[in-house]
């Protein structure tokens, strides 16, 4: 299982009318988890793209428990606990770092593809080879 947690600091253009962090962030937030646990692993998302192969986003879920508002420091745990799977599924939480408490949990579903011809690929080895570390122990 490969976890790494990542904090980022609500930014004022973040909220909405309501001065809550406007739901759709959440999802942006994820990204920044996704690519820091990369990052973490030793992979860049660049790695994989010069590599040849992308991944995008084929289904996603977000459970929204509290508000945040401007200027809080949220914490993003991100978790993948399988490798081999040709899906990629990545699970969230969000934490406010000030009390603890739950904001947000979330997944969200990639599959490999080939930059050049769009069509589903196995994980590459490029991935595999840097993640493996964190699974096989």
């Amino acid at each position: 299982m490969l976890i790494n947690k990542f904090t980022i600091r609500v930014r004022y253009a973040d909220t909405d009318k309501m001065q809550f962090v406007y739901n759709g962030k959440y999802l942006e937030y994820f990204e920044v988890g996704r690519t820091e646990l990369l990052r973490a692993s030793g992979l860049a998302y660049s790695d994989l793209e010069n590599n040849g192969y992308q991944l995008p986003l084929i289904e996603t879920g977000v459970r929204y428990k509290k508000p945040a508002v401007y200027d809080d420091l949220l914490e993003i745990e991100t978790v993948i606990k399988e490798l081999y799977s040709a899906k990629v599924h990545i699970e969230y939480i969000v934490r406010r770092l000030e009390d603890g408490a739950v904001i947000a949990e979330g997944f969200t579903d990639h599959m490999f593809i080939k930059s050049d011809t769009k069509k589903p690929t196995r994980p590459p080895k490029i991935y595999v080879d840097k993640l493996a570390p964190y699974f096989d122990k």
